[in-house]
């Protein structure tokens, strides 16, 4: 396990996790969101207010991240939250469009992209003006400071995948019988403008991670990797009742019974190199 931590930007590295199969991943699963569930339970009993924002380019498993991490909670307690394109009253109201869904008392909320698709998304496909995001980029960080201290807290991931994984997701995308839908001519543009994405990524970092709200980032290329150390950072920063801080299991390359799930095939019996290549387009959550 490692930290890297140029000023407030953190990239957490959880490297044990790199080993595991199947068994061991639903095991550490399992043992993650039993911590997890007592988190919501002391946000609960203590009135928080808890708002986990993920953020990344596209096909980075930010939806299924916010999924599994959201299985077994008590459902009034939580939201998920995933806006869409905003209305013409919405763009012009940015700050007033999020405070929509801020968590009330006793609520955990999870944003599937949140205020800062100003930072990125937007800009980068010219949906919002350059002025709109100056001022965006001008205000996000005291309209957050003003957030907590409403008694707001706040996490914000940022899932970081490669130009060569994006383009193996979007193509799996693209022809894949069950995920077809999810496919669009926009999601090519994103990828068209792997650069320009870039800087403005960059550019958001530099203003916005701070040392009350840092970024985290969070290395996705392999999704079920990337949604155990998110969980794993999560549980690590926040303080709660009954807190149990587990070490991670040990897990041997050496196990041949790895086993993927890709369009409703499943391969079983694989080795640890052979899981590792499948498991980049696995359909498992």
């Amino acid at each position: 396990m490692g930290f890297t931590k140029p000023e407030m930007l953190i990239t957490f590295n959880q490297e044990e996790y790199e080993k595991l199969n199947d068994n061991s991943y639903y095991s550490e699963k399992r043992r993650l969101q039993i911590e997890l569930l007592k988190l919501q339970e002391d946000v609960i009993k203590k009135n928080r207010r808890f708002c986990v924002v993920f953020e990344g380019r596209d096909t980075a498993g930010k939806s299924s991240t916010s999924k599994f991490f959201t299985q077994y909670l008590i459902p009034k307690n939580f939201s998920y939250v995933n806006l869409g394109v905003p209305t013409e009253w919405e763009s012009n109201h940015w700050f007033e469009r999020w405070e929509n869904v801020i968590p009330k008392h006793k609520q955990i909320a999870f944003l599937d992209r949140s205020w800062y698709t100003r930072a990125l998304t937007e800009p980068v496909m010219g949906y919002c003006s350059e002025t709109q995001y100056k001022d965006f980029m001008q205000k996000v960080l005291p309209w957050e400071q003003k957030l907590k201290g409403e008694g707001v807290e706040i996490i914000k991931f940022y899932f970081s995948i490669s130009k060569a994984q994006q383009a193996k997701r979007i193509k799996a995308r693209k022809y894949s019988e069950l995920k077809y839908w999810k496919f669009s001519t926009n999601d090519e543009h994103m990828v068209s403008k792997w650069d320009t994405f870039t800087l403005y990524k960059d550019q958001m970092f530099k203003s916005t991670a701070t040392q009350s709200s840092p970024w985290i980032v969070i290395n996705a290329n392999n999704k079920m990797i990337a949604r155990l150390t998110a969980l794993r950072f999560l549980l690590n920063q926040t303080e709660y009742d009954h807190k149990k801080l587990l070490k991670p299991l040990t897990w041997s390359k050496a196990i041949n019974n790895y086993k993927v799930n890709i369009d409703g095939i499943e391969f079983d019996r694989l080795s640890y190199e052979q899981y590792a290549v499948l498991s980049k387009y696995s359909d498992d959550d």
